[in-house]
């Protein structure tokens, strides 16, 4: 299943439209399982035929429960057909016919006609794959189905158990660029990091290994600080605001850290904006560039239980900074982080206003 780099990981746009059975379908309400949504332009199209062929075989895939399927058709005439017809629950389509839908999914070409293409979201609606409809068309739908596969299964229904109100993020950071960061990390090496306190009305840096133990590099390279702001800015920013109403405008510190089992890596219950030089803190990122190559090294909140928090390679676990929170110490290996804070222009006063107290 080929991917291409546009969009992938960001929120896809919601959008209502007309569907066979709604007159005004809200499409974000179908968020919580996979979404699969192919812009066909015409149902009536040779490609078109052979995808709905193709998906109508695997017709039991599509159950609203794990996947369903939206066809984007943009001809009026498509609404006469047999074989464009909503089947209940799991396949659906959408009447497309001022081209605004797939205007939003930039299949929309200059002279009007429709790119064929096929999106898989994520349950949260997030970009996960955006395949062209090309030739040979018949691999098309077999390779969505591989990609399907490959999914994991969405958990049922069950009773929460306590937890903290933090979000848990995949996908901000590819591989490629986690593995990026951490050369960058291994080839300039991390300088000994200390933790901010309040001392004498200033806010100063100091270490102590008994609470905290880690190694930080600084990036300084422009062109990874770049690739790391936009995606931070275009696939976890709108998560943070429709999770908590909150509209992050800045960053602060771009920062690659390691918790080495070697030198009992760890960082003691903390809070992240306690002193004036960190008040302006709003939201703390970790980002997890290595998951699975080390053991140990949670973040816990211990306010809210014992749960241990994580993510899988490139994704984030985003706080309020007025949490407590610790990194539980690493056994084994080494943890590689990404942990910048956001913080929005209100918050940007305040850090102005007490630049003064932090020790030169």
């Amino acid at each position: 299943m080929r991917a291409t780099a546009f969009s992938v990981g960001e929120p896809a746009p919601w959008f209502y439209c007309r569907t066979q059975l709604r007159e005004r379908f809200c499409f974000d309400t179908v968020a919580g399982r996979y979404v699969v949504i192919s812009f066909l332009g015409s149902a009536a199209d040779p490609a078109s035929i052979k995808v709905l062929e193709g998906v109508r075989a695997h017709r039991q895939r599509f159950d609203d429960d794990q996947v369903c399927f939206f066809g984007v058709s943009v001809d009026p005439e498509d609404e006469k057909l047999k074989r464009v017809k909503d089947s209940i629950p799991g396949m659906r389509f959408i009447w497309d016919f001022d081209r605004s839908v797939s205007a939003l999914y930039d299949t929309l070409q200059l002279d009007g006609s429709i790119r064929p293409m096929t999106y898989v979201l994520d349950p949260a609606l997030r970009v996960m794959a955006i395949v062209p409809i090309e030739e040979p068309v018949d691999n098309h739908v077999p390779s969505l189905m591989r990609f399907l596969d490959r999914l994991p299964a969405l958990a049922p229904q069950h009773v929460a158990t306590p937890h903290a109100p933090v979000l848990v993020v995949p996908r901000i950071f590819e591989p490629a660029l986690c593995k990026a960061l951490i050369n960058y990390y291994d080839e300039r090496g991390g300088e000994e990091s200390g933790f901010m306190v309040e001392r004498s009305g200033k806010t100063v840096q100091v270490a102590d290994h008994s609470h905290k133990q880690r190694r930080d590099c600084m990036i300084e390279d422009k062109a990874l600080s770049k690739a790391c702001s936009l995606r931070i800015t275009n696939r976890l920013v709108p998560e943070i605001h429709k999770a908590f109403q909150f509209n992050a405008t800045r960053m602060e510190r771009y920062l690659v850290a390691c918790y080495n089992s070697e030198e009992g890596g760890h960082f003691r219950p903390h809070r992240d904006n306690t002193t004036k030089g960190t008040a302006h803190r709003r939201f703390a990122i970790s980002l997890f560039l290595n998951s699975g190559e080390y053991e140990g090294g949670f973040l816990h909140f211990p306010e809210f239980g014992k749960v241990l928090y994580s993510a899988p390679v490139g994704g984030a676990v985003v706080f309020s900074c007025s949490l407590l929170h610790e990194a539980t110490p690493v056994t084994k290996g080494r943890r590689y982080m990404f942990l910048p804070f956001l913080y929005d222009e209100a918050a940007g006063v305040i850090r102005e206003e007490n630049l003064p107290f932090l020790e030169s």
